[in-house]
């Protein structure tokens, strides 16, 4: 069977001059082989996510390696299988006083598609009782499954959405995780660049986190959660403060909860033990101790060294005629 994505020693410098490269990936290596799957793709800010997709579309041409799509080389034969993947790369851009639906059958016209199709991806995303509205009447999130709905309009077996969370408020959000849901439930992969770290742990069967361009984690959650080399333990004492204390004094990290006598500790699983005779020297016994699961921030946090990027700003007001700026996938 054709792997659906990868990314093979991909090497992408940027020259800005002959003494000032950037190097944005280095030697990558990344694989999606199964529909009907979520992939999220993760990294703190400039760690090369958004290079590693443009070059996978064919809008970046890389320094070294491979980037290849259903079996095509990413950079000579994107146009071979452009009609099976749609992408949302940049903020959505339609005609802000056409409607929603005028947009989309714009875009359909385009890529000499039914008008019928219009109809099927407004149902998808759930604007169909809107398509009629104007696109500058839209909220935030309406744009960005407006956006979708474009990019759903060949019916792609690969979805590509980098951050189609950015700048929703929390209903928004919530919405996007189901859509991106019932997406793959129809059986296409997609792939999901995103900060929302919760979102993606909540929708995503696999993750890929990538740091300074290169791969630190790849698999599936519990693999990648299980890989950062800590878990979440929560104790429960009557004297929290000296307990904290003594962990702390110890090297642990620990955080207040906003029960009084309960406070959490990261650290190996393989030394959970630790804890109990720690606090025992100390004449600290404890009431009550829980292992969590570890969760896919804390991963983040412990294999890349930075703490989860907060997500930006709502982007500015969209304006413009097309789907997205990736025009070789939306059109």
């Amino acid at each position: 069977m054709t792997t659906i994505l990868e990314v093979a020693e991909l090497r992408k410098v940027y020259s800005r001059t002959r003494r000032d490269p950037v190097v944005a990936v280095k030697g990558l290596d990344l694989t999606i082989g199964t529909q009907g799957t979520v992939h999220g793709f993760l990294g703190p800010n400039g760690s090369g996510k958004t290079t590693t997709i443009r070059c996978l579309l064919g809008l970046v041409r890389p320094s070294s390696g491979r980037a290849s799509v259903f079996g095509e080389n990413s950079t000579t034969s994107f146009h071979k299988i452009a009609h099976r993947v749609g992408a949302i790369v940049e903020n959505p851009k339609m005609f802000p006083n056409f409607s929603g639906r005028k947009n989309l059958e714009l875009l359909a016209r385009l890529a000499a598609l039914p008008r019928s199709e219009v109809d099927r991806v407004l149902t998808i995303v759930g604007l169909a009782d809107r398509g009629e509205d104007s696109f500058e009447s839209y909220s935030l999130g309406m744009k960005q499954r407006l956006a979708i709905a474009g990019a759903l309009l060949k019916d792609p077996d690969l979805l590509i959405l980098d951050e189609p969370a950015n700048g929703l408020d929390p209903a928004g959000i919530a919405e996007m995780r189901v859509l991106i849901r019932s997406i793959a439930d129809q059986g296409k992969a997609v792939l999901v660049s995103s900060h929302q770290l919760a979102e993606i742990e909540q929708v995503c069967d696999e993750v890929t986190i990538i740091s300074n361009g290169e791969l630190v984690s790849s698999g599936s959650l519990d693999h990648v959660r299980s890989s950062a080399g800590s878990t979440r333990v929560v104790v429960s004492i009557a004297d929290r403060t000296q307990a904290i204390q003594t962990l702390t004094l110890a090297g642990l990290a620990t955080e207040a909860l906003p029960n009084p006598t309960d406070f959490t500790v990261d650290i190996a699983p393989s030394d959970v033990s630790e804890i109990t005779r720690l606090l025992a020297a100390n004449n600290l016994y404890l009431e009550g101790l829980r292992v969590d699961k570890a969760t896919l921030e804390s991963a983040f946090l412990n294999l890349t060294g930075s703490p989860p990027p907060p997500p930006t700003g709502p982007p500015p007001a969209p304006s413009g005629p097309s789907g997205t700026n990736t025009h070789e996938v939306n059109q």
